[in-house]
């Protein structure tokens, strides 16, 4: 089955999950970007049911989700984790939508596909009803990647990675600041969220670690799904990922080593020109991303553009990125791919200029 387009102008959409931290900003990106929606119904599990969201100046009563949920749906978006994507999915789709999911339940499916509207509409073309929305940190990493790659051609790349709890969840956002507010009070506080102490404090990723290589499946996630992003199988890709106490927006060390001899300006002037980036790069002042400015905005932050001194070819680039991870990283992604299955169109607007979402 293909999906040329909706079926109607104005399509009528349901969100799955949404109460959760992705389901409530792609409810703030639908009317913050003034996405034509007939009518928005929003699914959540029966504990959930009844629950009210605003939108659009009014209230929206959450249903709880079932097998009659996609009657008259055009588009689904998916936000309530795998198990619930591979169970309803399918079903959405055979009543007739279109399902952007924003779940790792078909990020790994060759005919399902995995799309950042910056780094690869292209591949929009040849969906079967599900298009999936990737792993938050390939997102941000990519969005600057993709085109460097492009002008200078991309051989390796390394970043450490400093992610924030609302990768975790609402759930974990709200650990973070029970955990900040106990420790600051000098009370014990055990996690239950997490495995580790958050307050002032950092640990690698929470994802199950391979005992053979050492690798977390976060990382894995984020090397598999840049290669596939960027169009290159075999790119060499090292990432260690880190959780850090912040509450939103991630941020990335990341350093790229290209097919030849680079300069900073001329790595500045490709991502000046990128979509969807905005470069922090004020040396004199010491000013560069932060994730309390990627905060509630659309663009990916970079900036700290500098030879990697380690590399005297000079085909070395390190940098840093930040960008928020409920918006960029999940929501705002999720809608931009639904403007693109919509409209065909460019969807060439910026992110920043389209959406001012208050985090």
């Amino acid at each position: 089955m293909t999906f040329p387009n909706f079926r109607r102008a104005h399509p009528n959409v349901a969100i799955v999950g949404a109460t959760g931290a992705v389901g409530v900003e792609l409810i703030q990106c639908l009317e913050a970007r003034d996405f034509p929606v007939s009518r928005l119904k929003l699914l959540a599990s029966p504990r959930s049911a009844g629950k009210r969201l605003p939108f659009r100046g009014g209230w929206l009563t959450v249903d709880a989700l079932d097998d009659s949920s996609f009657d008259e749906i055009d588009l689904a978006f998916f936000s309530a984790g795998s198990g619930t994507s591979k169970t309803y999915a399918p079903r959405a789709v055979a009543a007739g939508a279109v399902v952007v999911d924003n779940s790792s339940a078909f990020r790994a499916d060759p005919d399902c596909p995995l799309v950042v509207p910056e780094v690869n509409p292209e591949t929009l073309a040849g969906h079967r009803g599900i298009v999936s929305v990737p792993n938050c940190t390939a997102i941000i990493a990519s969005v600057p990647m993709a085109p460097l790659a492009r002008a200078f051609g991309l051989e390796r790349v390394q970043m450490s990675t400093y992610q924030a709890a609302s990768g975790a969840g609402a759930a974990a956002m709200e650990e973070l600041r029970a955990s900040t507010e106990a420790f600051l009070a000098g009370r014990a506080f055990q996690p239950t969220v997490l495995p580790h102490p958050y307050a002032f404090n950092l640990f690698s990723h929470n994802a199950e670690v391979d005992v053979d290589n050492g690798y977390n499946g976060e990382e894995l996630k984020v090397i598999a799904e840049c290669r596939r992003l960027l169009g290159e199988p075999d790119l060499r890709i090292g990432v260690t990922c880190v959780r850090v106490p912040v509450l939103r927006a991630h941020s990335i060390a990341l350093t790229l080593e290209f097919a030849q001899p680079v300069s900073p300006d001329a790595v500045r002037e490709v991502l000046a020109r990128a979509p969807g980036v905005r470069v922090v790069d004020d040396r004199a002042g010491n000013h560069f991303p932060m994730p309390c400015e990627a905060q509630g905005q659309g663009d990916v932050l970079a900036g700290r553009i500098r030879h990697d001194l380690s590399d005297p070819s000079g085909r070395s680039i390190s940098m840093f990125l930040a960008g928020d991870q409920l918006l960029k990283g999940a929501a705002l992604n999720a809608v931009q791919i639904a403007e693109r299955l919509f409209s065909g169109g460019t969807g060439a607007r910026s992110p920043a200029a389209a959406l001012a979402v208050a985090s």
